[in-house]
């Protein structure tokens, strides 16, 4: 139990910054809603999905194979060095290829007149990629509150930014006193391209203020360590591509696929009412932060399996209540969405916080192949799933929009659970509890359920129904550790 309360408590700070920073983001969709239209907001969600591939791209496995080499090696800091010093020359070569392209990115993106928007993309990326990797020295190093000020101070200059382009600017123009300082940087038809401006000076800033950590290290390049960490990360840099794929891949071919007069408005609404699953994804990024190094410094000790699956049934219990808060109060929550035109895709919202979810016990599962050097499987269960994703999008968006991208979400996640649960049950076998945590599953989806026929805005039926939930999770943890103990 020390391994897991430990966990506990560095998911808790971990999902202490992602928590306010996700929230503090959470905020600008209020603000975006009000001030543009779903089709621009649509814009703005399809060049932030090219930057989260990307990402995937140029950090190409890396980060878990730091966490891989540093705990076996045990030589955190040698590995660290040579992985670093990979992705400064990889870092170079992108922005060296990408930046000349940028006319013809904005092309092939349909914004062709914003070409600085690509360009402001670019060196968005490269700061992000070279934050990766001192990001993970400090999760390995059990800092989580050095990470969580960092994570912090990067979403609360990006938001302090946002208010300031579109919200202090325009009144400051309206006023006689201000209006010729303001005019002299401020242009209001560069409308949402303030947004990235906000974006590349929130991850210029982290990366000085990851300079220091970098810095620490003495660097030298181990080429035979090298090697090891490509052959080992290089299996996940498919498996990013394809999570990236099942995440991101239904704005471009909502955009693609549904008639040119009404797929940026289907975009902006379907991304909109995707940034309430916020509540179910956030916790599991906080999860993710404490679970991997946790998961590889087990791996070694005896009981590792017991722990494994003791996580699993946990973070079901803990996710399945998150699914049932947010869909019996969609109510107060929608409320964050200021504009009405967006709240025709609120259907979305149960699909997809139940695919991140499933995203989740993913991750619980691809522990087996992480810690039995099988990463492998990571890249075919992925390029699975983003076959799946890609193949129902294309089946479902002509004839439902937005609502055939989530239910192919679902799809993916779900299926990959499943595959990857078969392969590990030979490779290698966890004791996960199954009827302990479909009971969990199957509870959260009868309650929602039930509210979805009875409610009409019923507060007090909401909340009822989670109780119900929490006291069955109780019951059923106090029977589990009541037959533990006999046995």
């Amino acid at each position: 139990m020390t391994g897991l309360k430990k966990l506990a408590g560095e998911t808790a700070i971990y999902g202490l910054s992602s928590i306010i920073g996700r929230l503090l983001n959470f905020l600008l969709v209020p603000l975006y809603t009000s001030i543009f239209a779903p089709s621009d907001y649509g814009v703005l969600s399809v060049l932030l999905a090219l930057v989260a591939f990307t990402m995937v791209l140029l950090t190409y496995g890396l980060e878990t194979s730091f966490f891989h080499f540093a705990t076996k090696e045990k030589n955190s800091e040698a590995v660290f060095a040579t992985g670093f010093l990979s992705l400064i020359a990889t870092t170079l070569l992108f922005l060296v290829l990408a930046i000349p392209q940028s006319s013809l990115i904005a092309e092939l993106l349909h914004i062709s007149e914003n070409e600085n928007f690509v360009t402001y993309l670019i060196w968005i990326l490269a700061f992000d990629v070279l934050s990766s990797l001192p990001f993970a020295k400090l999760r390995l190093d059990n800092k989580p509150w050095h990470f969580a000020s960092i994570r912090i101070v990067n979403i609360s200059v990006n938001i302090g930014l946002n208010l300031f382009f579109f919200l202090l600017c325009p009144y400051l123009v309206k006023q006689a006193y201000a209006a010729s300082f303001i005019d002299s940087f401020y242009e209001p038809s560069f409308g949402i391209g303030y947004a990235f401006i906000a974006y590349f000076t929130s991850s210029f800033l982290t990366f000085l203020l990851l300079l220091p950590k970098v810095f620490k290290v003495k660097f030298t390049f181990d080429y035979a360590l090298w090697k090891k960490m490509i052959t080992y990360g290089f299996p996940l840099l498919f498996g990013g591509l394809a999570y990236v794929t099942n995440e991101m891949v239904d704005r471009f071919l909502l955009d693609y696929l549904l008639p040119a007069d009404i797929a940026s408005t289907q975009v902006g609404i379907y991304s909109a009412c995707y940034k309430i699953a916020i509540f179910m994804s956030l916790f599991i990024q906080a999860f993710r932060y404490g679970a991997e190094p946790f998961f590889f410094a087990q791996a070694q000790k005896e009981g590792a399996k017991e722990q494994y699956a003791s996580v699993m049934r946990y973070f079901v219990a803990f996710t399945g209540l998150i699914f049932l808060v947010v869909n019996v109060y969609i109510d107060i929550i929608k409320g964050f969405i200021r504009n009405d035109a967006y709240h025709e895709g609120l259907a979305v919202v149960p699909i997809l916080l139940l695919a991140n979810l499933f995203s989740g016990i993913y991750f619980n599962l691809s522990v087996w192949y992480k810690v039995s050097d099988k990463t492998r499987f990571g890249a075919y269960f992925s390029i699975f799933g983003a076959l799946l994703t890609i193949s129902f999008n294309i089946l479902l968006i002509p004839s439902f929009s937005y609502i055939g991208s989530a239910w192919a979400t679902l799809i993916c996640y779900s299926s990959m659970c499943l595959a990857s649960y078969v392969f590990s049950r030979r490779y290698y076998p966890i004791p996960y509890d199954s009827k302990r945590i479909f009971t969990y599953l199957i509870s959260a989806l009868s309650l929602f359920y039930i509210w979805s026929v009875c409610h009409d805005d019923y507060f007090l039926l909401s909340t009822l129904l989670c109780l119900v939930y929490m006291f069955i999770v109780l019951v059923l943890e106090k029977r589990k550790k009541s037959s533990t103990f006999k046995h």
